[in-house]
């Protein structure tokens, strides 16, 4: 067995020596280089330690040349520093080559891609859990920081694009675990363009195509979660995406004047207080990939999103509340900026963390990030006409419920309001300092590109 394994190694590294790889020239460029750096050294040196060519080849050079011993010392610097020269350039456009092949568009920032790809992959590792834009805007931000990022994307959406296919398809909704993939991608713009075109006639009108790419691969592989998979094979995803649990969810909302409505479109748009909100089935289980995932984070993030539709149907998914809290990670309640008119009106954040502490238990949530904002007033009346306002702080109340309360400011202007995701992903790095200051997470500080974004801990 062990032979063969060395067979097979032996024949991985043949394939080096294929033709038009664009590596061997390069390669043996940089060994020419080296070579010129030993000339110069042997032409720089003295005493008898050098061994015969090195001797017989300075003594060439005073023949040949018939020069001073100066003019032979200066030689040998420029020839050595010469051979520094090619042995850089030599290895550079290997590299180029491979990058080329691997990452093109970016065969000029060589150094810049490999230094960043390995600083990303040093970063904390951060499991985000919820649904809708505010999982994928927040994405956008830690992709900066980390690239240990994994998503864990509710299910329950029946309307729209991700509602058809559903029905017709028997597939989980793809619209919000498509967000999650586009904001993970290398290159946003380019796949926000891919998989956010819709149809605009015909068969497939109002689908997106990035919802039909999901769907096929669904099919094509017999498993959603699969793929995701082949998705984050193709495009280069700082982090995994996975949806809560593979079996067809049904949010049932239950109001206080004896109301029940199910489906997440219908709980959205029905007015009145929501006294508590079951899945069905009940008994539906996460993936193994997420509860590893959560287990091994060293930070937990619930939210933003719409809470009875985005984040609280995450932790009833039979197994993931628990793992949450059994990790030894943090879990931080990214509260919304502003209510929403079917789901929380009036809420302050102390009433979105009761219902999260009575869906998830008093041990789920360790603390709340809140935004302390001065939205513009015809911004503000916008939202208020649409049955919407500012989402009211309440310190004391949230501490009274045994959870820390931190705030800052999110919104950085514009006619939505959302969190910024630059912010919110250095608030959230900053928080992971202060609420796990411990040895292991010295590793962070060491981060370039945490110490070159967070100027103050």
């Amino acid at each position: 067995m062990a032979m063969k394994k060395n067979r097979k190694k032996f024949s991985e590294t043949l394939k080096w020596l294929y033709p038009n790889l664009g590596v061997k020239r390069y390669f043996l460029l940089a060994v020419f280089g080296i070579f010129l750096m030993a000339l110069g050294l042997a032409v720089l040196s003295h005493g008898d330690i050098l061994s015969y060519l090195e001797t017989h080849f300075r003594e060439a050079i005073y023949f040949l040349t018939g020069r001073t011993k100066l003019f032979v010392i200066i030689l040998g610097i420029l020839t050595f520093f010469g051979g520094i020269v090619v042995i850089c350039f030599g290895f550079k456009k290997m590299l180029t080559s491979v990058i080329n092949v691997l990452l093109p568009g970016n065969e000029d920032k060589v150094v810049d891609v490999i230094y960043a790809r390995r600083q990303l992959k040093r970063g904390p590792k951060i499991v985000v859990i919820g649904g809708g834009t505010g999982l994928s805007t927040l994405l956008r931000g830690l992709k900066a920081y980390t690239s240990n990022l994994t998503a864990i994307v509710t299910v329950g959406d029946d309307g729209g694009s991700s509602g058809r296919l559903r029905r017709e398809l028997g597939v989980l909704p793809p619209g919000d675990v498509r967000n999650c993939l586009v904001a993970l991608a290398e290159k946003e713009d380019v796949m926000e363009d891919l998989f956010s075109y819709r149809f605009k006639s015909g068969t497939f009108e109002g689908h997106s195509l990035g919802n039909l790419f999901l769907a096929g691969l669904a099919e094509r592989f017999g498993d959603f979660q699969k793929g995701i998979e082949q998705v984050g094979k193709v495009f280069a995803l700082k982090g995994e995406v996975f949806p809560s649990t593979l079996s067809q969810v049904t949010l049932e909302a239950y109001f206080e004047d004896g109301r029940s409505i199910n489906g997440e479109t219908a709980i959205r748009t029905t007015p009145g207080k929501i006294k508590y909100l079951k899945i069905s089935p009940a008994d539906c289980e996460p993936l193994p990939g997420s509860l590893q995932a959560v287990e091994e984070a060293d930070l937990v993030v619930l939210g933003p999103g719409s809470l009875y539709t985005s984040i609280i149907p995450n932790i009833l998914v039979k197994g993931l509340r628990d793992k949450i809290v059994e990790a030894q990670a943090p879990c931080i309640y990214v509260c919304n900026i502003m209510t929403e008119p079917g789901e929380t009106e009036g809420f302050t954040v102390a009433d979105h963390l009761r219902a999260i502490i009575e869906h998830g238990g008093q041990d789920l949530v360790d603390a709340v990030l809140a935004a302390k904002e001065e939205i513009p007033r015809p911004v503000l009346e916008r939202y208020l006409a649409e049955g919407a306002e500012k989402v009211r702080n309440d310190r004391m109340m949230v501490e009274k419920l045994g959870v820390s309360y931190f705030e800052s400011t999110f919104y950085t202007g514009g006619e939505v309001v959302r969190h910024n995701p630059e912010i919110l992903a250095k608030e959230l790095l900053r928080l992971l300092f202060r609420l796990k200051p411990v040895p292991e997470r010295i590793a962070l500080v060491d981060s370039y590109l945490l110490n070159r974004k967070l100027k103050e801990l």
